[in-house]
């Protein structure tokens, strides 16, 4: 959630590209799962200031075999809002055989896609591959980290006037020994590489709690 004033429409496709390519991902990652939660911030410093909003995530669902998730987002001190901005979004996870690492849509190039999978240190094993043949030949079942894109839809509990732009997204990498995540927003009009850095959250053990939202 960038500071950009921009209205978004544009919906998420969750549709198989590669069907043939049986690759899958381990269902082992239990910390990818429904009801998780992550706090952190997401940097939105620019040339003039530095900036960092606090961050939640909740995932509200998640299917591995279909390669989709979805959540709520909410940041915190937006300057320009009177309330927590809470977002929801959907997400492409990378396994080969539901979404590649080629985005192929939200105004995102191939050179767009490597340069921001390459920011992160867990897919430097992987670039040959991916730069070669789309990454089609990996086999990510037994990865220790998950790679997607999170696309959000729609303002849950605000305008679009609250300051805020979801015309872009987000390249992320799980890491599922931990459930950290990290993340950088992509939007050809905001501010490059905003980094999305969130731990996991133990809700029983340390008492976080978000507002309830109803979802339409």
């Amino acid at each position: 959630m960038p500071v950009r004033v921009v209205e978004s429409s544009a919906p998420s496709q969750v549709a198989g590209q590669d069907a043939s390519n049986q690759h899958a991902l381990s269902p082992a990652c239990s910390l990818l799962s429904v009801g998780r939660a992550f706090s952190g911030t997401q940097n939105v410093s620019s040339l003039q200031k530095d900036e960092a909003w606090r961050v939640n995530v909740r995932i509200q669902g998640c299917d591995l075999d279909h390669g989709y998730l979805c959540g709520t987002m909410e940041a915190l001190n937006v300057p320009l809002a009177d309330t927590p901005v809470v977002t929801f979004w959907e997400g492409e996870i990378v396994d080969m055989k539901n979404y590649t690492f080629y985005t192929g849509k939200w105004e995102a190039t191939p050179e767009n896609d490597i340069k921001h999978w390459s920011k992160f240190p867990a897919f430097s094993s992987l670039l040959s591959q991916v730069e070669a043949d789309g990454g089609k030949s990996l086999d990510l079942s037994n990865y220790p980290y998950i790679f997607m894109r999170w696309k959000e839809q729609y303002f849950v509990n605000v305008g679009t006037d609250c300051g805020l732009t979801i015309a872009g997204f987000y390249y992320v990498c799980f890491s599922c020994s931990d459930g950290s995540i990290n993340g950088f927003y992509y939007d050809p009009n905001s501010s490059p590489f905003q980094k999305l850095e969130l731990k996991f959250t133990n809700e029983d053990r340390s008492g976080f709690t978000f507002s309830s939202y109803q979802l339409q």
